[in-house]
C-alpha cells in the first residue's frame, strides 16, 4: 500500500474543527483534541435541539389556542374537536395567530365549533 502524506488535508480538518469551537472556554478552544470532543457534542445538541424547537412551538400554540378558548367559554379539547366536526381544517400555527393577533375571528371559530358540538350530541 502506498505511503499517503495528509499535510493539507489534515491540516484543513483540523482548522474548520478550531474554527467552530471558537468562543468556547480554555482548551476546548484551543487544543484540536479538546475542541473535537466539544464540537461533537455541540453538533449532538444543535440537532436534537432541532428536533424539540418544533414540540416548543406545538405546546405554545396549545397554550395560546387554550387562553383563548376559555375565553369564549369552551375548553381546548372540546373546541378543537369540534373544529373538526364543523369541517374546520386549520392547523394549531394559524389557529394560535388568531387567537393572539384577531379576536373576532377566533370567537367566530369558537362559536362554529359550539354549535357542531351541539348538533353533534
Amino acid at each position: 500500500m502506498p505511503r499517503v502524506k495528509r499535510g493539507t488535508k489534515r491540516r484543513a480538518k483540523r482548522k474548520k474543527i478550531l474554527e467552530r469551537a471558537s468562543g468556547y472556554f480554555l482548551t476546548k478552544s484551543k487544543l484540536y483534541r479538546a475542541a473535537k470532543e466539544s464540537v461533537e457534542r455541540g453538533l449532538k445538541f444543535a440537532y436534537s435541539g432541532r428536533k424539540q424547537k418544533k414540540r416548543q412551538y406545538r405546546s405554545i400554540w396549545i397554550v395560546r389556542i387554550n387562553a383563548a378558548a376559555k375565553l369564549n367559554g369552551i375548553s381546548y379539547s372540546q373546541f378543537i374537536n369540534g373544529l373538526k366536526k364543523a369541517g374546520v381544517e386549520l392547523d394549531r400555527k394559524v389557529l394560535a395567530e388568531l387567537a393572539a393577533n384577531d379576536a373576532a375571528a377566533f370567537s367566530t371559530l369558537a362559536a362554529q365549533a359550539k354549535s357542531a358540538l351541539a348538533k353533534s350530541a
